[in-house]
């Protein structure tokens, strides 16, 4: 009598049987992880809701007193330290100031050229050099910090005046900014309306008032004039002063060149050039004369 074989549990190896028993407990624990899923996805609890308020309030709270929310959160920086704050009109008035001295220093090379002596010395120096054939002596720089120091020394009452009415009353709180630059320009447009009539150069100004407008007559007053007129005038009229001086001083040493050249052609000289001749001759005349002083001292005269 035979018996049927009883169902035994399959043989596998070691490796099979860790996946089969990792397969069973995920089966058994599915659910939980279904419980898990819906209850993140579906609606809030109102336990949640209650905990994401109070949450919410905390954090308000926190920002509210200047605190931070998180171990990696970094608080912000107190801009009023550094900005000043426009109820502050001592702390606004000097940020202002430094404002206006910047740009007054980008400014002030265009400022320097176009509305001082500065263009006048520099043109009848850089001449004067020519005249006397010497290459490059003085240098550039021995001729601009000359012309600029002269400048400073022609320009000093009239810069005294725009610290008088425009600066020190802007400083102390009594004019306002816009008050305080038309002070100050106004003292500008009496130096280059000075200087234009001077050297008689009137026509200069009514053409270019003509050119900005042409529909109305010619100014019968210097008020008439407005700013952007005036300049381009001013320094056509320096060109035109500073051209003229050149021309002067250029004269004699004309002279001298022409002499020493005629010479040198009389005897046969012509291969020895003439400039090299007549160069120390220049130098010898313009130091009897005492050149420098003369030269300087007209360019200052010039101006009044």
């Amino acid at each position: 009598m035979t018996f049927p074989r009883r169902w035994t549990w399959p043989t596998l190896p070691g490796l099979g049987r860790w996946v089969l028993a990792l397969l069973m407990v995920a089966l058994l624990a599915q659910p939980a992880w279904g419980q898990t899923a819906g209850a993140a996805l579906g609606p809030p609890t109102p336990d949640q809701t209650t905990q994401a308020t109070r949450a919410a309030e905390a954090q308000q709270a926190l920002a509210a007193a200047g605190q931070t929310t998180g171990p990696s959160a970094t608080p912000l920086p107190d801009l009023t330290r550094i900005l000043p704050t426009t109820t502050d009109p001592n702390r606004l008035s000097a940020s202002l100031q430094i404002v206006l001295l910047l740009s007054v220093l980008a400014l002030a090379p265009s400022i320097l050229l176009m509305m001082t002596c500065f263009t006048r010395i520099i043109i009848v120096l850089s001449l004067l050099r020519q005249a006397l054939g010497a290459n490059q002596l003085p240098p550039n720089q021995v001729l601009i910090g000359l012309a600029l120091f002269m400048t400073f020394l022609v320009m000093g009452p009239t810069w005294a005046q725009i610290n008088t009415r425009a600066v020190e009353p802007y400083q102390q709180n009594k004019i306002s900014q816009m008050q305080a630059f038309s002070n100050g320009m106004d003292v500008m447009r009496e130096f280059m309306i000075k200087q234009i009539t001077a050297a008689h150069n009137e026509d200069d100004v009514y053409m270019f008032h003509s050119y900005a407008n042409p529909k109305s007559s010619q100014p019968k007053t210097w008020s008439e004039v407005s700013t952007t007129t005036l300049i381009p005038a001013y320094i056509l009229s320096e060109l035109k002063v500073s051209f003229l001086m050149g021309f002067r001083i250029y004269l004699p040493f004309l002279i001298i060149d022409m002499v020493i050249s005629s010479v040198l052609i009389s005897i046969g000289m012509q291969l020895l050039p003439p400039v090299m001749v007549s160069l120390p001759f220049k130098l010898l005349l313009f130091v009897l004369v005492d050149g420098w002083h003369l030269v300087t001292g007209t360019l200052l005269r010039s101006f009044g």
